[in-house]
């Protein structure tokens, strides 16, 4: 029993019914919206036997970056293991034992694998995408696709997909105008393709087109909203703009809204919360009040599994004033660090160094803050994010420097990154206290 799918693509275990159902949920993922997990599980109730079914569903609650759906993953590899599969199917049922066991740069590798062999496979190609921005690979967020894309053409099924993920990797490449151009291009071929919407916000997020991402942004966010699992984030970026105009009213608004409002357990969507709050809490306001929620629901996740998460929750911890969590954050960082998984690189490299900055900062004791991220700067891609995400990093460091009276080092970040971001008025805002501080 087996189907061929449009692309020639074959799924072994698999009816008419059962494929129909996994496509609806492929095409859910590749909007981010609607309810995938349900759609497979639907899937996988109509046909037990069809590996791949099992396989997405394992992608999704490994891509969670939470413990618990780790678990999911696992389960989802062992009753995908003794199926009937085709050698690619056998690939993807190694790449998801790879993911589920914390190893991401083998299951990257053989999703790579995967993709060169087969370029229409588009779960190949998203899972691997998405693997490299949870590992911080610029350039095969950019390659990965791009090496597929000349056999995808215009019209099938998907493709606004492949352009917005490529979309997403120009931009972490700093190929800014044609990234734009792409995602432009995909929301123009499906409205609904949320990460495609969120590639152009990143490439005048790193532009400094607060204006024009604002508008971008409010042109139609029923679009990018209904039903969909990664508006959070949207709306982060949104709030991003408005920070950087000094727009804090709006900033706080989106937050008490669309970003927090909902107070959700999800650890991607907390570290959007934190990374708001935490670039309002360097700008010297008070938001100690949202900082409890939050950090009571952080207090709640599993620390120690993911480094990038890890900070954000540290963030929280700190803008809150708890002690308990930051003790125990801290002490999984160092089991992590003892581990074989992935991650105790990523903690080891950055993760931990910065979570310990960022609770040197939250202690008054600036100069440490600056001692601890000076060294991660380059290297900060390793545990994950994207660059926008990132920048707190930098925030962070050029806030510490300021409020420890280096005033050399406060200058010459001050002109980093007016170099780097010229239109930038938070970057105006640094360079007149970094003249302030060297005049005092």
């Amino acid at each position: 029993m087996a189907v061929r799918d449009t692309f020639g693509l074959t799924f072994s275990g698999a009816t008419e019914a059962g494929f129909s159902l996994y496509s609806q949920a492929v095409r859910e993922l590749q909007c981010f919206i609607g309810d995938p997990v349900g759609s497979i599980d639907r899937a996988i109730a109509e046909d037990p036997g069809f590996v791949m079914a099992h396989v997405f569903k394992g992608y999704l609650f490994g891509l969670a970056t939470e413990r618990e759906a780790t678990v999911v993953a696992r389960t989802c590899h062992e009753a995908a293991l003794p199926l009937a599969a085709t050698t690619r199917e056998q690939a993807h049922v190694a790449a998801l034992g790879h993911l589920a066991g914390g190893r991401w740069h083998e299951a990257a590798r053989l999703l790579e694998d995967i993709a060169i062999e087969f370029p229409l496979d588009a779960l190949a190609l998203q899972t691997g995408h998405q693997i490299d921005f949870f590992t911080g690979n610029a350039r095969m967020l950019r390659d990965r696709i791009g090496r597929a894309l000349p056999s995808w053409q215009s019209g099938m099924p998907g493709y606004h997909a492949i352009l917005g993920m490529q979309a997403f990797g120009l931009e972490e490449m700093g190929d800014y105008a044609r990234a734009e151009k792409l995602g432009r291009t995909a929301v123009d071929i499906e409205p609904r393709d949320g990460w495609a919407q969120h590639a152009v916000a990143h490439v005048m997020e790193m532009q400094s087109r607060q204006k024009d991402g604002i508008a971008w942004m409010r042109a139609n966010p029923e679009a990018w909203t209904q039903e969909s699992f990664l508006k959070v984030h949207n709306w982060w970026h949104l709030a991003l703009f408005h920070y950087d105009l000094g727009e804090i009213d709006e900033v706080l608004a989106l937050y008490d809204g669309p970003v927090y409002g909902e107070q959700s357990t999800l650890a991607l969507n907390m570290v959007d919360a934190s990374a708001i709050l935490w670039r309002l809490y360097l700008s010297g306001i008070d938001v100690r009040d949202r900082w409890m929620a939050l950090a009571a629901n952080w207090a709640k996740a599993s620390a120690g599994n993911y480094a990038f998460n890890d900070a954000h929750a540290m963030m929280a911890f700190v803008g809150a004033g708890f002690e308990a969590p930051v003790s125990a954050l801290l002490e999984a960082q160092r089991e992590a660090m003892r581990g074989k998984e992935d991650n105790a690189a990523f903690t080891r490299d950055v993760g931990h160094p910065l979570t310990l900055a960022i609770k040197a900062f939250g202690d008054g004791n600036y100069a440490e803050a600056v001692r601890l991220i000076r060294p991660i700067r380059t290297i900060a891609h390793r545990f994950g994010g994207s660059h926008a995400q990132r920048d707190a990093i930098d925030l962070t460091l050029i806030e510490a420097a300021l409020r420890s009276g280096d005033h050399a080092l406060a200058k010459a970040l001050a002109a980093e990154r007016a170099l780097a971001r010229p239109d930038s008025p938070l970057s105006a805002l640094f360079s007149r206290r970094a003249a302030d501080l060297s005049e005092n």
